[in-house]
């Protein structure tokens, strides 16, 4: 069916008006665009001229899709740390401004995910969801804006809850030599944190690949990567993402901190990340200083540790405990990176060579040791079983040296040296095995009294055993006021007490239980 001539005059002419209007009333919306050329390229960076207004620290995107932060923003050239390889750039390529810094997708996606720094997935698993975008430098918060700590973050490490205990909201250092144990410890604080509403991000900073697999793998067996995000560098990455991995991991880890969240951060590890930016500073020409790291070494870092901490209550209560990793050349803690992290921490976990030597597992040296805060969080149950272990460690840890010569020792000495071995024997521990806060206190309650040191040493890792499954005996009630405040009262610990002496009866030695 044909259409009339007449509607199809109307049609185009409707047509056409509309046409007029259109072109009535367009207007050209002009925008400018700063378009600069690569002048030349080096390993990690790259000289950029052309991009007059672009500033600092503004993400910029080159032609090959390799994006870069603006660090050096100097009148006739500006230097660009890469964020991916720099065999895809040359001289005379293509350099846009993005107008905008560098940023991260955050949300709850991200848990049990592994991602780098960009966000990009490593796990073979799709596309990450995320619900926002943060900058990846952020302002700390305000000090009228934080709480105290007061509230424990327990690792399952006997050691560290007993003697050297974290609060939510601290930053606690881990520091020591090569291969003593750091990353177990973190680890085993991670695991720690199942069931116990603590949200995790692990960033591992130029990591070996297999080391990094070996992580993930752990968490994955032990179910805790379900409530873990995994932010990963690895050693053959671009040192712009090595420097920006703990910044991107310190957003993620914010925004659940903001939701009301408890959440921890492991850094692993920060010397890694100073070697990064060393790096990166030599090559952008900036001027040394000692060990050759740049001025404002220690900045990069007190900005970034600055932002743990646990918020008010009309703020959302929540928290962010940092654990950072660092490590020591030939157990030399004074040098200029870990004496730097020292200030700037609330407390340290010192790894010993000597004791991992030993045997002595975690390698934790108690005495170069110490929390500053985490002491006003430590539950009351274990103040009031722990007495004075710290000061009969040390004391043993004094007179073991002397003990090894052969000199005659009197009574007293003797029962510190025996009663010093049993601390260290107790304080021992496997890696993955976390203790629960009843068995760590049915411990410390046998420590406390002395009733480990007539058990022979060879029977202690029994005798312990004992103790610890001893603990599933101890009342409901009785662990419930393991969480309060008020700690648990003489009563409470009387009954421990009868507990633990019942589970060590078998093993004390024949003659007394004859006697």
């Amino acid at each position: 069916m044909s259409t009339p001539p007449e509607r199809l005059e109307r049609v185009i002419g409707r047509a056409f008006a509309q046409i007029d209007q259109a072109l009535a009333t367009f207007a050209p919306k002009l925008s400018s665009r700063e378009i600069g050329a690569v002048s030349r390229v080096s390993t990690g960076i790259a000289m950029v001229t052309g991009l007059p207004g672009v500033g600092f620290e503004e993400l910029v995107e080159f032609s090959g899709g390799v994006y870069g932060i603006a660090f050096n923003v100097d009148a006739d050239e500006i230097g660009v740390v890469l964020l991916g390889d720099h065999v895809l750039l040359c001289a005379g390529d293509e350099v846009r401004r993005t107008g905008r810094v560098m940023d991260v997708g955050v949300g709850r996606g991200l848990l049990g995910r592994v991602i780098d720094p960009l966000g990009r997935p490593l796990d073979g698993e799709g596309e990450v969801a995320t619900t926002a975008r943060l900058p990846i430098e952020r302002t700390a918060a305000h000090i009228m804006d934080r709480a105290p700590v007061a509230v424990p973050l327990q690792t399952g490490l006997k050691v560290v809850d007993a003697l050297i205990p974290i609060g939510r909201g601290q930053r606690e250092l881990i520091l020591g030599d090569r291969q003593t144990g750091k990353t177990a410890i973190a680890i085993d604080t991670i695991l720690n944190q199942r069931g116990r509403g603590v949200l995790c991000v692990y960033c591992a900073i130029g990591q070996r690949a297999s080391a990094v697999a070996k992580v993930v793998a752990t968490l994955r067996e032990k179910g805790a990567l379900s409530y873990t995000v995994v932010v990963v560098t690895e050693g053959n990455d671009p040192p712009g993402l090595a420097y920006i991995a703990p910044y991107a991991a310190t957003s993620i880890a914010e925004h659940f901190m903001e939701e009301g969240e408890d959440v921890l951060i492991v850094y692993d590890d920060l010397t890694q990340h100073a070697r990064a930016y060393r790096e990166i500073s030599l090559l952008l020409r900036r001027p040394p200083g000692r060990e050759a790291f740049p001025g404002d070494i220690f900045y990069i870092h007190s900005r970034m540790l600055e932002r743990a901490t646990h918020l008010r209550p009309d703020l959302g209560g929540g928290s962010l405990t940092a654990l950072p990793i660092i490590e020591t050349e030939a157990q030399n803690i004074s040098a200029y990176i870990p004496t730097n992290l020292i200030s700037i921490t609330d407390g340290q976990i010192y790894l010993s060579p000597s004791l991992f030597e030993l045997g002595v597992l975690p390698a934790v040296d108690v005495g170069k040791s110490v929390s500053r805060v985490g002491g006003k969080a430590q539950r009351a149950a274990y103040r009031a079983v722990t007495g004075d272990l710290k000061l009969a460690y040390a004391q043993f840890e004094e007179l073991e040296t002397f003990a090894r010569f052969g000199a005659h020792l009197d009574e007293n000495t003797r029962k510190i040296i025996t009663h010093g071995q049993r601390i260290r024997a107790c304080l021992g521990q496997a890696n993955l095995s976390p203790v629960s806060v009843p068995a760590q206190i049915a411990g410390l309650v046998a420590l406390n009294h002395h009733l480990f040191d007539p058990i022979p040493l060879d029977r202690m890792p029994a005798a312990e055993r004992a103790v610890h499954e001893s603990a599933a005996n101890i009342p409901a009630d009785v662990q419930s006021r393991f969480e309060a405040a008020d700690g648990s009262s003489a009563d409470d610990r009387e009954a421990i007490l009868q507990i633990v002496r019942a589970a060590l009866a078998p093993f004390q030695p024949v003659s007394e239980g004859a006697a």
